[in-house]
């Protein structure tokens, strides 16, 4: 032990340990150890192995560091290869086989992350395992080193960029594509060290030093910047396909955008971008992330790539000046898509970041940085297209819409032939715009709801510039109904926003207008906040109005705290006991912002805490107030007999709330919160969340239940939940019908119940549950399954004042006209079920 370092001595004796007296010594001293030491600990552990041969000990340490990105350098993994073809060149060749593999596991995994190792040194690696294995078939452990190695040896005649194959290669498909696409850009001089130093970036965010040296490599290439844009959209826009995943002894292949060393020289150029000017960065960077955030389609599935999102996160946390505005919508866009839980930490990290460095908090940041996409105060941009005009416009409620004004004035709906040839790019960049402005659209609706959840509060001029008055926004903004407190004393007064013609006044449903003055605060009104008359009288008023709201808010339900929950003390059992369908329970949750781990066999096996934080108002300090999340605990029932063992049915219990307190430099602990400690409008948004799960995604809502066979078991709690007692949003369905039908051509042949509507047809009589949606047929009661699929919709054109979650409105109105002229239904099947025993 003569010369070795103190990390070499206590390897030594950690193995000595383990060897006499079992347990895990060195796996306990490697997993304490930083990377350089790791790498240090692993030269050392392959020298010894090369030595003296595996034993258990040696395969757990080598296994283990051969799965880990080490930062090995090519001098590095050269000396691992060299030593491993001088073992080999000196071996029995009868002990090869079994020798060759654990060898093998280093210097397999430096070279793959190194890249560009002397190819003699990895043609003899090659020519050693041909001599240890033999040229065995496809599929076994040694085919998939020959095919690493093939990899890392690369083409004898280099492609057009001059590339070595290590930069950008074919593990997946961005390598060759990017290729291709970008061969002058690629072959510049100086490209090749660039991205190098790309891929050798191992963290989410660089070091000062990194960042200087990327800049002075950016420099020295010609086109530098069209370079790092080119790799950076072609990041963008990958698309998910089977890529090669590392593994210690040869490769395997997954579902993905890159293989691991691209997306390293894909983060590389993300923070390359950083340094460059130009108004495309923030936009390319937010694009990168959303799409190595998000699943297939970017959904809210799976993160196709946590390390790649987390740095572009991390990028746009960092902007300044002009680009913060920008960064916080990209990051208010990714907290929306993303449902990755270390990915929305860093994404709530870096706009308290972006925030924190102007001064503002990130509502604020967010509001000031809404893009206009052109739209002039009308909400309308107008684009010549020759003869045509394009008229690219945004109406109440927050509807984008596209078309095309002919020279007499007559307006299309698609492009007219002459601009789709004439005007080819220019008609193009038009209908991106339209596409990104829905987009836009949807989000300001989201963030509009989180201030309605929060009660967020602004003064009068920053409710009229971003709101009231903004193109974009204001579309949403003005069909919702605000209440001001003109003296700022607490006495709120609610209204629908009216332009009059010293500014802007809340119209009262009492036909009285109260001004919106300089010195005036604003927020959203709240049902939760009014007494029912007020309530009443608003909803009658937006019905009478014919004013659709972008969303359910002054026919929102609310959920009061009951006596139930006051005597259980410490959680709502309120939605506990009902039986959803998994997936489709948790597409709403993510959708609504609720995360926890997958149930099921490879998840969190039979029970799971889903979480969401509840918004905070806008208005207050960064880091600092009151924050509340609920957690809602659900069971696995029966995860089926798919593969992956994810659930296929989970059960419903309680929800909690927990409350953590931060003031400057205090963050705070979370503390679990009776229900009646919790503020009424976070109890009531969080519950209204899980009778949404509910609502939609319970067995109950399926027509079809009681004809699955052996899924029968639950027919007690479908019966019970498809015919019984109405929840909060089906009474706020039955009260919003009965303004409605009066105004249809049905009116005559229908009825409210306690809990049905009724219909009356030529044939028969019929009974719409208002909760479930499914249908009874008199004087029987026999069930009469309609999938919405399988009928057509309200022959009117009616008036619905919101547009409800799973759309059940919709679903019952269709099936009332349906039945109400139920002789002339012409499907065979539902006809046949209606006329049975008549």
């Amino acid at each position: 032990m003569v010369g070795t370092t103190s990390l070499e001595v206590r390897l030594y004796e950690a193995g000595v340990r383990q060897r006499t007296q079992g347990g895990a010594a060195v796996q306990e001293l490697l997993q304490e150890l930083a990377p350089d030491e790791l790498r240090r600990a692993a030269l050392w552990i392959h020298r010894n192995q090369c030595r003296g041969g595996a034993d258990d000990v040696t395969d757990w340490s080598v296994s283990w560091l051969a799965g880990r990105r080490l930062g090995w350098s090519v001098s590095q993994a050269e000396e691992l290869l060299e030593r491993l073809v001088g073992v080999m060149a000196m071996v029995d060749p009868m002990q090869l086989l079994q020798e060759y593999g654990p060898l093998m596991q280093l210097p397999l995994a430096a070279a793959r992350e190194a890249g560009g190792c002397d190819r003699a040194l990895l043609r003899a690696a090659r020519k050693a395992s041909l001599s240890a294995w033999g040229d065995q078939a496809e599929g076994s452990e040694n085919a998939a080193v020959r095919d690493v190695l093939d990899r890392l040896i690369g083409p004898d005649v280099p492609d057009a960029t001059g590339l070595p194959w290590a930069l950008l290669n074919d593990e997946d498909a961005y390598g060759p594509r990017m290729r291709s696409e970008h061969p002058e850009l690629l072959a510049a001089a100086g490209v090749a060290a660039f991205l190098e130093h790309c891929a050798a970036l191992g963290t989410a965010r660089p070091t000062k030093k990194w960042q200087k040296t990327a800049g002075e490599l950016l420099a020295a290439v010609d086109r530098g910047d069209a370079l790092v844009r080119a790799l950076l959209d072609g990041a963008a826009g990958q698309t998910e396909h089977l890529v090669v995943a590392p593994h210690p002894m040869g490769v395997y292949r997954e579902r993905g955008l890159f293989g691991e060393r691209n997306a390293a020289v894909v983060r590389g150029a993300l923070w390359a971008a950083a340094g460059l000017p130009g108004a495309w960065v923030v936009p390319t960077v937010g694009a990168v992330a959303l799409n190595a955030g998000t699943g297939t389609g970017g959904s809210g599935g799976i993160c196709r790539n946590a390390r790649l999102a987390a740095a572009g996160v991390a990028l746009l946390g960092a902007c300044e000046g002009e680009r913060a505005a920008d960064a916080v919508q990209y990051l208010g866009r990714l907290r929306g898509k993303v449902r990755n839980r270390t990915v929305l930490k860093a994404i709530a990290k870096a706009l308290e970041a972006v925030a924190g460095r102007a001064g503002l908090t990130p509502s604020m940041l967010r509001e000031r940085g809404t893009p206009t996409h052109g739209l002039d105060g009308r909400g309308m941009r107008e684009e010549p297209l020759g003869e045509y005009t394009a008229v690219l416009s945004v109406q109440e409620p927050g509807v984008a819409s596209l078309s095309f004004r002919g020279p007499q004035g007559r307006v299309l709906r698609s492009a007219p032939k002459a601009a789709r040839e004439g005007y080819g790019e220019r008609l193009a960049s038009i209908r991106a715009a339209s596409k990104e402005l829905r987009t836009l659209l949807a989000v300001e609706r989201a963030r509009l709801e989180d201030h309605l959840a929060a009660g967020t509060t602004w003064p009068a001029e920053d409710w009229e510039r971003y709101y009231i008055d903004h193109p974009v926004t204001g579309s949403a903004a003005r069909a919702l109904l605000w209440e001001v407190d003109p003296e700022a004393d607490e006495r709120w007064t609610a209204g629908v926003p009216e332009r009059t013609g010293g500014g802007w006044a809340l119209a009262g449903a009492d036909g009285t207008a109260t001004p919106v003055s300089p010195g005036s605060r604003l927020r959203l009104w709240h049902p939760i906040r009014a007494e029912a008359d007020e309530v009443a009288e608003w909803r009658a008023e937006l019905t009478e109005r014919e004013l659709r709201q972008p969303f359910k808010q002054v026919f929102r339900e609310v959920y009061p705290l009951t006596p139930a929950e006051v005597a259980t003390g410490s959680y709502s059992n309120r939605f506990a006991g009902h039986i959803l369908r998994y997936g489709q329970a948790r597409a709403l949750m993510a959708e609504r912002g609720w995360t926890g781990d997958h149930l099921g066999y490879f998840g969190a096996g039979g029970s799971s805490e889903i979480v969401r934080e509840l918004p905070r108002p806008g208005d207050l300090p960064v880091g600092e107030g009151v924050f509340w999340r609920a957690r809602f605990f659900v069971g696995l029932v029966d995860a089926g007999s798919s593969a992956d063992g994810v659930a296929v049915l989970c059960s419903t219990d309680q929800v909690r709330f927990e409350r953590r307190v931060a003031s400057a430099g205090a963050r705070g602990v979370w503390e679990r919160v009776a229900p009646a400690d919790v503020p009424a409008l976070v109890l009531s948004e969080a519950l209204r969340d899980v009778d949404l799960f509910v609502g939609v995604a319970s067995i109950g809502a399926d027509p079809d239940w009681r004809d699955r066979g052996e899924e029968r078991a639950y027919d007690g709690y479908w019966e019970s939940w498809s015919f019984g007692e109405l929840t909060a949003s089906a009474r706020i369905r039955r009260e919003t019908l009965a303004r409605l039908l009066p105004r249809t051509g049905i009116a005559d042949r229908t009825e409210l119940t306690e809990r049905f509507l009724r219909v009356r047809g030529d044939l028969r009589a019929y009974r719409i549950h208002l909760g479930s949606g499914h249908v009874l047929m008199e004087p029987e009661d026999d069930p009469l399954p309609l999938e919405p699929d399988r009928f057509a919709q309200a022959p009117e054109k009616m008036f619905l004042p919101f547009e409800e979650d799973g759309g059940m409105m919709s679903v019952i109105l269709s099936k009332a006209f349906l039945l109400a002229a139920d002789v002339g239904i012409t499907d065979r099947t539902i006809s046949s079920r209606i006329r049975r025993g008549l």
